[in-house]
Order: C-alpha cells, then sequence, then structure tokens
C-alpha cells in the first residue's frame, strides 16, 4: 500500500506554483483556460473527461497529475467501480509501471474519501 500523500502534494504544487503564476500569469492564465475549455461538459461528460486525464497522468508516470485529477473526480461522483475499470484499461495500455500508478491513484482515491458527518 502506498503511503504517498496526494493531498499534501497537491497543497505543495499549489505553494511552489504561487510565485511562478505571478512571474508568468499570462502563459499560466492561458494554461488554465485550455484547461477549462477542454474540461467542460460537451460530447463528453466532466467525469468522463477526468478519467481521460487521470488515465494520461498515470501512463504519463505523474503523481501530481494522479492527486488533482483523483480529487476532481471525487468531487464529480466517481465511483470506485469507475475508477478501477480506468484503471484496468491503463494497466493494458501500459503494463507494470502503469500498474504501479494504479495503486498510487487507488490510495489516493482511498485517502480522499469524504468523511462522514
Amino acid at each position: 500500500m502506498s503511503t504517498f500523500d496526494h493531498q499534501s502534494l497537491i497543497q505543495n504544487i499549489n505553494h511552489q506554483l504561487g510565485p511562478f503564476r505571478k512571474t508568468q500569469s499570462e502563459a499560466l492564465a492561458g494554461f488554465g483556460q485550455l484547461a477549462r475549455a477542454s474540461m467542460a461538459e460537451g460530447a463528453i461528460g466532466a467525469k468522463h473527461k477526468e478519467l481521460i486525464a487521470l488515465a494520461i497522468g498515470i501512463t504519463q508516470r505523474c503523481s501530481g497529475c494522479v492527486g488533482f485529477h483523483v480529487k476532481a473526480l471525487r468531487r464529480l461522483n466517481c465511483t470506485r467501480a469507475e475508477l478501477e475499470e480506468m484503471l484496468a484499461v491503463c494497466v493494458y495500455m501500459g503494463g507494470g509501471p502503469a500498474l504501479m500508478y494504479a495503486a498510487e491513484a487507488l490510495s489516493a482515491w482511498d485517502q480522499m474519501e469524504p468523511q462522514s458527518a
């Protein structure tokens, strides 16, 4: 089981990028606009787009991507079954390295489970 803390990773990434967002505001604004336009509801819904983005993050071996996209999938009410089916495709296409990041994604999913009231 992974002991990687994706919530802290997300916070650290956001913290480290704060000054960069200020010095490179135009470029980062463009990236933000690209993200919003790409992930907007359309012929493919936002949840499916996030599943695709997470799959790419897994196969590109990006822990930050895993954290951010798992968080988004939780917000979009993705089910664990949907996540696991997508992870199986990642393993099919990416082999052993994708399997290792699939475990990381499952760990992030568990870490980000909404707390009961």
